[in-house]
């Protein structure tokens, strides 16, 4: 007896840390192909960890304190270029900060391009065919968003969320799906708000702007190497003629891909300004500490 004890002593901290994975549907219209697995790990190039090569998507879950849980979702989708996924600081290290503030988070992993040993490396050497390869999987990466929407919403009630306080945020590719889902999206997979964060509008098909559109907010930086600002100024303008509310914030410096990380610079506050702003909309019910 005392060795089963000491076997689930020992098995606590496994238990603690093991991982809560929702894996979705993948159906292959486009009939692209994957050779190999999916992969986990630093990019020496990015200085960050990076998962590569998806072609089965899958979402990690991550609950708040059910003390100060408060009914709010959010899907988040990691950028990447399609090619990667930064999956922490434009992944888990958002999901673990929403979860300080009563929000449950969903990492997305949606299917990227096909790729080889260093996914980061096949970027950066793929000059003009990274954009065709990236509009070429848009699309499944796409139905991917629409699906985790749709799992969250038909589980809300044992994922303990609002099924009408359902957001979507991405980062850069992962705002190219952002939007993308929301211009393809039915009553079923149709987020409740969005957040694109500097994202990639080139890459997204040619579209209108829904007149029933969600609350949007859209964060980019004026310095980007990747001269996003301006179409995450055309998104909002676009939003704000059709009358829905929609709010803007482009900061000076902060470059591309800052996430969470830390540079000293107003833009390493972003995701409080969302918390401000999914407050003011009625989106999330703020955490009251006792």
């Amino acid at each position: 007896m005392k060795y089963l004890y000491l076997l689930l002593i020992m098995m606590i901290p496994t238990l603690l840390l093991s991982q809560e994975i929702v894996y979705l549907p993948a159906e292959n219209s486009l009939e692209i192909e994957w050779k190999g697995s999916e992969k986990t790990y630093y990019s020496e190039i990015w200085k960050t960890q990076v998962v590569t090569n998806v072609s089965k998507p899958s979402m990690e879950v991550f609950r708040p304190d059910p003390s100060i849980t408060n009914g709010t979702a959010v899907i988040i989708a990691p950028g990447g270029g399609l090619y990667a996924h930064s999956i922490n600081s434009e992944g888990n290290d958002v999901a673990r900060w929403l979860n300080s503030k009563g929000i449950t988070a969903f990492v997305l992993k949606y299917r990227l391009v096909p790729t080889g040993e260093d996914a980061v490396a096949d970027l950066n050497t793929d000059g003009e065919q990274v954009t065709v390869k990236a509009s070429k999987v848009l699309p499944l990466s796409t139905e991917d968003g629409l699906n985790a929407i749709a799992y969250v919403r038909q589980h809300s009630k044992e994922l303990g969320i609002d099924p009408k306080k359902i957001g979507f945020m991405g980062f850069s590719a992962g705002g190219a799906v952002t939007m993308s889902v929301i211009y393809s999206a039915s009553k079923e997979n149709r987020p409740d708000f969005l957040v694109p964060v500097y994202p990639w509008m080139d890459i997204v098909p040619s579209h209108e702007t829904p007149s029933n559109g969600p609350p949007m907010l859209i964060v980019c930086a004026t310095d980007d190497p990747l001269g996003l600002a301006p179409a995450s100024i055309a998104l909002y303008t676009s939003w704000a003629k059709k009358g829905i509310a929609t709010e803007l914030h482009i900061y000076a410096k902060g470059g591309h891909g800052f996430g969470m990380k830390t540079q000293e610079l107003p833009s390493d506050n972003w995701i409080d300004r969302f918390y401000d702003w999914s407050i003011a909309e009625g989106l999330t019910d703020p955490v009251v500490k006792h």
